[in-house]
């Protein structure tokens, strides 16, 4: 049995699969197995995949027809052996320290699940800056302990799952098409179910924020959101005492996401998404789930004013991320950079 398992989902990614590849093989965890998995690439990825493979026998490949990156996952999963679960996406690249550290932190403390901080990368400009999106906790813990554990982003890549525990737990990714928002679900389960969290600042995993191809750039699929909070909503009435310490938080978290799939979705399909988006909390407000706060009171009373809103506050987002491009201050591990009009202007380190 490997230490960890490391699972690769790999779609026409031949730009950024080596460098990903690369900061694999190279772990100072040695023990590992590679499991990448071909979801139909057209490209040169497969090719890529098969050059790595030659040379390194850890790493497997399972060669697929396109089915979606839920169903690549499931097939990730149901292969491994490791005592641990890891997972990089084919456009990121991790830190070599990564596996070595989740897995001691792991060990050490008997954790269901570790997970770290990470790094958002644009490889534009090669400039990297640390997320601070991680709590901070020195111990393991539950969601009985905070239930706010439940709202941080599904950033699943950036921690290494006990595969005892999801498999105990029957935890798997929705196997809906494409990629678009299969980790949500995948997040708040592992989340919920495990009894044992722990949470590092350091960060390892370098989250490619630049790629074209990113689904966070696709305006497809923008129901899929509603089909992982259906799966969230069908995992809390099969277990029940979850329900009852989760579903606050739950009901908070599903509306922020959809506000936010409203917010990057196309303007086109924003009328049929509202519709969806007030019919759900409505329901939920009838049966006195929600506790609806000013804003999400707009939804309910008057959804012409909401979509007025959002459209407002899609604009003010549009408008601060070209001030972001026209001006910044990033930071990686070796420098700090200004940038200005999109140029660098003064560079230290």
């Amino acid at each position: 049995m490997p230490k960890v398992s490391v699972l690769v989902p790999v779609y026409n990614v031949e730009k950024y699969l080596k460098q990903c590849l690369d900061s694999i093989i190279r772990q100072t965890l040695k023990d590992i197995e590679i499991i990448c998995i071909n979801d139909g690439s057209i490209d040169s990825s497969l090719s890529i995949l098969e050059e790595f493979a030659k040379n390194d026998n850890r790493i497997k490949i399972i060669n697929k027809e396109n089915s979606g990156y839920g169903a690549s996952m499931n097939m990730g999963l149901d292969l491994a052996i490791g005592e641990y679960i890891g997972i990089i996406e084919s456009d990121d690249f991790a830190d070599e320290k990564m596996f070595e550290d989740l897995y001691d932190l792991a060990v050490k403390n008997n954790a269901d699940i570790v997970k770290s901080d990470f790094y958002y990368h644009f490889s534009n400009e090669n400039i990297s800056r640390k997320a601070g999106k991680i709590l901070s906790k020195n111990k393991a813990f539950s969601i009985k302990d905070d239930t706010s554990v439940l709202k941080i982003l599904p950033t699943i890549w950036s921690a290494v799952y006990k595969r005892s525990f999801l498999n105990e737990n029957n935890i798997r990714f929705l196997e809906t098409k494409g990629a678009s928002y299969q980790d949500t679900s995948f997040a708040f389960k592992t989340l919920a179910c495990a009894k044992k969290i722990y949470f590092t600042q350091n960060a390892y995993v370098y989250y490619r924020c630049d790629n074209d191809n990113s689904s966070v750039k696709s305006k497809e699929k923008v129901f899929y959101i509603c089909d992982e909070f259906d799966e969230i909503t069908r995992f809390l009435e099969d277990n029940p005492e979850i329900k009852n310490i989760a579903n606050k938080e739950k009901l908070k978290l599903q509306f922020s996401r959809y506000k936010w799939n409203l917010l990057r979705i196309d303007e086109a399909f924003r009328g049929d998404f509202l519709d969806k988006f007030q019919k759900t909390f409505n329901a939920f407000y009838e049966k006195g789930e929600f506790n609806p706060n000013s804003e999400a009171r707009l939804l309910l009373k008057d959804v012409g004013r909401f979509k007025k809103y959002i459209e407002n506050l899609s604009r003010k987002q549009a408008l601060k991320e070209k001030r972001q491009k026209m001006f910044s201050i990033r930071i990686n591990p070796s420098r700090i950079s200004i940038v200005l009009f999109g140029k660098h202007i003064l560079e230290v380190g």
